[in-house]
């Protein structure tokens, strides 16, 4: 079974006695139905799972629900015999999406507080803007994402005494020697071919063959692509031709969406394209970086709507569509061959995973910086450039950045394949693989050291 670090917070919840229902969101294909049953299971004795998709397409027995107490007579017509006491019971509601006004019943069966409950689903961001009533205060809403980094490198074998050995070098700024470098280097490349959909990763060890593992990623993003389809209505070609353009956006120098070229046409605006952007966005299959106009902190005060750099959730889908099944792209390291937008999905992937909100400097006289993000505990920006070369030291844009007094940068980051770890005035340069130990704060944005 593959490690998931979400597992002790739905162990802490479910076991916290908490009014409030747990609600898992995230796209499809990243284990949320796994995970939710096998702690379940293992905590409850009555374990009730209702599909309501499937439900939706069969019997229907939720499609008219509306009181708690119908709600109760169509789940014991299911499991009548598992519906116990709220220390024993746990009904786990999946695909709720499929039933948005269950979402606000869900206000009422936390008050109704009877049995333990805890929802999944994908598209909810979507789906709550929707409802007529969210239930505020009766939910908590956690995203989930694919495997990252660490959760990768357990499921590769390497133990939590490796991994705190790891984090404890970073946090002291201890470059690790030559062996582990290539090592680790070795593991995050296979992570950019592999990505982390637990369906991915699994075939992956199981077969070791990229060609099952490309199977795999390749139908999950056909599968992605034909959802945005279905739930698009008016937009769905729209939705469909956004999505589409991200990897060819990514080896842009600039990455940023091109409104225009997204239908050819002329005169099209960001603005045409709102509700695109943010169905993509609410599904949990792009991740969004919004650029900066005056880039201090807090970030979010001065983000332009009007820019955006959309990322796809998983990076093993970035790297099959780009190369295929030739892993010499990227296990090779071919000079040829520029990993720089696959170095930066990485990157985006794990801010975001990790409790970051993310954020990008374009200045058309100054250059552009990767990432932006807020440092809670210096109350500043820290900006982070992302190298894949050789060249890592070499970053114009946001040397000038950092220099600019009225940005009151204190630190920035550097990652890219060196070994050593090296401070130069404000920024410091590491290895890629750190990026694992980049850990927003609870509630705040933190670099974590």
């Amino acid at each position: 079974m593959l490690y998931r670090k979400i597992e002790k917070l739905i162990e802490s919840h479910l076991m916290s006695g908490s009014q409030k229902i747990l609600l898992i969101d995230g796209a499809r294909q990243v284990g949320k139905t796994y995970i939710i049953r096998h702690v379940g299971k293992r905590l409850f004795a009555n374990f009730i799972e209702i599909n309501l998709v499937e439900d939706l397409l069969g019997a229907r027995l939720f499609s008219t629900v509306k009181t708690v107490e119908d709600f109760y007579l169509q789940v014991s017509m299911l499991a009548g015999d598992k519906m116990k006491q709220k220390e024993n019971t746990l009904i786990f509601l999946d695909e709720i999406q499929a039933y948005p006004h269950l979402l606000t019943l869900l206000k009422f069966l936390s008050q109704d507080d009877k049995f333990t409950f805890i929802a999944s689903g994908s598209l909810l961001g979507v789906t709550l803007s929707q409802t007529t009533s969210i239930p505020m205060g009766s939910i908590r809403k956690v995203r989930m994402f694919p495997l990252d980094f660490e959760e990768f490198l357990y499921a590769n074998g390497l133990s939590e005494t490796a991994v705190s050995m790891l984090r404890e070098k970073f946090e002291k700024r201890e470059a690790l020697d030559e062996p582990k470098h290539e090592k680790m280097l070795d593991w995050f490349r296979k992570y950019l071919l592999v990505g982390g959909l637990p369906d991915a990763v699994n075939a992956y060890l199981s077969e070791k063959n990229i060609l099952a593992v490309r199977e795999i990623q390749s139908e999950i993003h056909d599968y992605y692509a034909a959802d945005a389809a279905k739930y698009g209505e008016e937009n769905r070609l729209n939705i469909r031709r956004v999505y589409d353009l991200i990897p060819s956006n990514m080896e842009n120098k600039k990455k940023r969406v091109v409104a225009q070229a997204i239908e050819n046409k002329r005169g099209k605006t960001f603005r045409d394209y709102l509700d695109e952007f943010e169905y993509l966005i609410g599904a949990g299959i792009a991740l969004p970086v919004r650029a900066i106009a005056n880039p201090v902190f807090p970030l979010f005060e001065s983000s332009q709507k009007n820019l955006l750099k959309l990322y796809l959730n998983d990076v093993g889908i970035l790297t099959g569509i780009l190369y295929g099944n030739n892993i010499r792209a990227v296990m090779d390291d071919v000079r040829s061959v520029n990993l720089g937008a696959v170095y930066e999905s990485v990157v985006a992937g794990e801010l975001t995973a990790h409790g970051y909100h993310l954020f990008y400097y374009d200045n058309r006289s100054k250059g552009e910086v990767d990432f932006l993000i807020d440092d809670y505990e210096s109350l500043s920006t820290v900006p982070i450039e992302v190298k894949s070369g050789k060249d890592y030291t070499v970053h114009s844009a946001l040397t000038t950045f950092v220099q600019n007094e009225d940005y009151h940068i204190r630190k920035a980051v550097v990652l890219s394949n060196a070994r050593e770890i090296t401070t130069n005035g404000k920024i410091t340069y590491l290895p890629i693989y750190d990026i694992m130990f980049f850990q927003a704060a609870p509630g705040a944005d933190s670099l974590g050291f």
